[in-house]
């Protein structure tokens, strides 16, 4: 190794202390990213996370030192492209992916970069007075024409595809136009932390969607919970409400008379009296009852004891259908 200048090995060893460390490394790509832009992202990941900017080969021979130590960081190797670099850091690898996602910035195109999304010269008045600037839209691809003294575009136009590179004339064009269809920032490749490598398209989660499967999952267990009768400190108080709500049911209906069907009981035989009451001819009744059927004849109609009854059997169906979806959806879930 005489032959291996010094300063190569110092910047070998220098990563693997750094690797040796950190919990979770990172791989990013730093091409086309301006200086001053990556200063001020050092600076906003400052005591957060590091990043050290190295030759690819050194890159390797370090990770490949450390793959005893740390098993599998050797895989990091596949994802260095561009200009590599290593970010360091002990944070939760999908929260380091989010901070340089929302750290990137609009930036103009540029002559010979490819277009990640397409590119669209949007509808309406440019600002631009007449003159060749309209010939410069018309050429690549923008739907321009003069109205009341201005370059205006009739309709949104796709001057450049995804995937395809940004020619000097078009990025001449939005430059005028002070569209900024690129976007400038860290790539993050890929992450390992703990033996596993994770890669972009693993660490790119929607948050909104993973909310919202969080809180379904959530609703899902809890009905189940509640409807097989496990407890638990969020559905005990549901479970024994339903099991109070029966249980005074099932006594309404049995006559069983105590401090929560008391009221009921009374209700439901005052409706029945009314009810057949209601059924007899005016002499056959005394002053007080004549005077309960016009008061409830004047406020709302009567309902009859059957239709009480009736509602009351209709909400234990709706109750006993409840529990057999339940039960339906348990054997779905064990099959």
């Amino acid at each position: 190794m005489a032959h291996v200048a010094e300063w190569k090995k110092d910047e070998v060893k220098e990563i693997k202390e750094l690797i040796e460390s950190y919990d979770v490394i990172g791989v990013v790509d730093l091409l086309n990213i301006p200086a001053r832009q990556l200063q001020e992202m050092r600076k906003s990941l400052c005591g957060n996370a590091l990043i050290r900017l190295s030759k690819i080969n050194l890159i390797n021979l370090a990770l490949e030192d450390c793959n005893k130590n740390k098993e599998n960081i050797i895989n990091l190797s596949e994802h260095l492209s561009g200009q590599p670099a290593l970010i360091f850091t002990d944070m939760n690898p999908f929260r380091l992916y989010k901070i340089l996602e929302d750290s990137k910035t609009n930036a103009p195109a540029k002559a010979g970069s490819v277009a990640k999304d397409d590119i669209v010269v949007p509808k309406g008045d440019t600002g631009f007075q007449p003159g060749p600037f309209l010939g410069e839209l018309q050429q690549i691809g923008a739907n321009a024409k003069i109205d009341q003294g201005k370059i205006v575009v009739d309709k949104d136009a796709v001057v450049v595809e995804a995937g395809e590179v940004v020619s000097q004339q078009v990025a001449s064009v939005l430059t005028r136009l002070d569209i900024k269809p690129m976007e400038v920032g860290i790539d993050l490749h890929a992450v390992f932390e703990e033996g596993a490598v994770y890669t972009s398209d693993v660490l790119a989660i929607d948050e909104e969607e993973t909310i919202a499967n969080v809180q379904d999952a959530f609703t899902k267990a809890f009905n189940l919970s509640v409807f097989a009768n496990i407890p638990t400190k969020d559905t005990i108080a549901t479970i024994i409400q339903t099991a109070q709500r029966k249980a005074t049911n099932v006594a309404v209906e049995a006559g069983i008379v105590n401090s929560g069907t008391t009221d009921i009981l009374f209700a439901l035989a005052n409706a029945k009296m009314l009810a057949i009451a209601g059924k007899l001819s005016a002499d056959a009744l005394d002053s007080e009852l004549s005077d309960k059927l016009s008061n409830v004849a004047s406020s709302a109609p009567v309902a009859a004891a059957d239709d009480v009854k009736e509602e009351e059997v209709e909400e234990e169906v709706e109750e006993e259908d409840s529990e057999e979806e339940a039960a339906a959806g348990l054997g779905a879930l064990f099959g």
